[in-house]
Parts: C-alpha cells; structure tokens; sequence
C-alpha cells in the first residue's frame, strides 16, 4: 500500500509536474479516501497511506501556488471495487460483506466527481471534494440496513 499510494504517487508527480510547470498549465488529481481521515481497527497502514495523499496533495498545492497548476485531492467513501477482494485475498463471499446492507458508491460516482472538479474555470481549484454514500457519516461511521 505504501509502494503504490505513497511512494507510486511522489514518482509520477515527479515526472509529470515539471511538466505542468513548464507550461504553466495542468491539474494534478489525487485519489485518497475517507480513510486518511483517521484510523480503523486493521486499517493502520491504508489509512496511514491514505493520509499521506492528503499531505503530499496540500504539500503539492503549496509548492505550486504561483502557477496555474491545480492540485485536488478526491476523497471517496465506501466504494465498491475490486479492492475488498484484494484485501481479503481472493475470498469473494468475505469481500461482498463489506458492502452488504449499504448501497456503496460506484466508479462512475467518482469519476463524476472528477469531471466536476477539472470543468471549474481557471480562477476555481478544488482543494479537496469528500464523496460518500447517504449511510456513510463519517470514515468508520456507517449504518447497514438489514434485511
């Protein structure tokens, strides 16, 4: 998790932002997670992960101020992807438990907020956008509904 949310997105914003610099111009999208917000039991390390996406996003939005560079950190809540299947090692019954009695956000809910944030005109940066389901009230704070 640390390779690929930490260390993945300071190599790729290393390559890439000298770039935007140069031509003055770009939007840098980081996706984080509700997670960042604080931890949960056997969430240390994701969370710690997504925490760092946060930090690196206000660290980047600093750095770059004087130039026409946006950064936005998108924040999702419970999203349904493959994701729980990684984390429960392949165990699918045990994955689609993590979403049972909640209608879970969708990638396209995500990239719907995506597209909103890069169709603000040049004087509008969104900072941070947190988008979570209706029974999501906080990281850790969900409600199911039970059938």
């Amino acid at each position: 998790m640390m390779d690929t949310n930490v260390k993945g997105l300071i190599y790729v914003s290393r390559t890439v932002l000298p770039f935007m610099v140069e031509q003055n111009s770009g939007h840098v999208l980081n996706i984080g997670s509700t997670a960042g917000a604080g931890a949960y039991a056997k969430g240390a390390v994701y969370c710690a992960s997504k925490a760092a996406v946060k930090t690196i996003s206000d660290g980047m939005r600093i750095d770059l101020i004087a130039s026409d560079v946006k950064v936005t950190n998108v924040q999702p809540g419970i999203t349904e992807t493959d994701f729980s299947k990684v984390r429960f090692h392949g165990d699918a019954a045990k994955a689609a438990k993590v979403y049972e009695g909640i209608e879970a956000l969708q990638a396209e809910d995500i990239a719907n907020a995506v597209v909103y944030c890069t169709n603000q005109p040049r004087r509008v940066q969104i900072s941070d956008i947190t988008v979570m389901v209706k029974q999501q009230a906080t990281n850790n704070m969900k409600h199911k509904v039970t059938k």
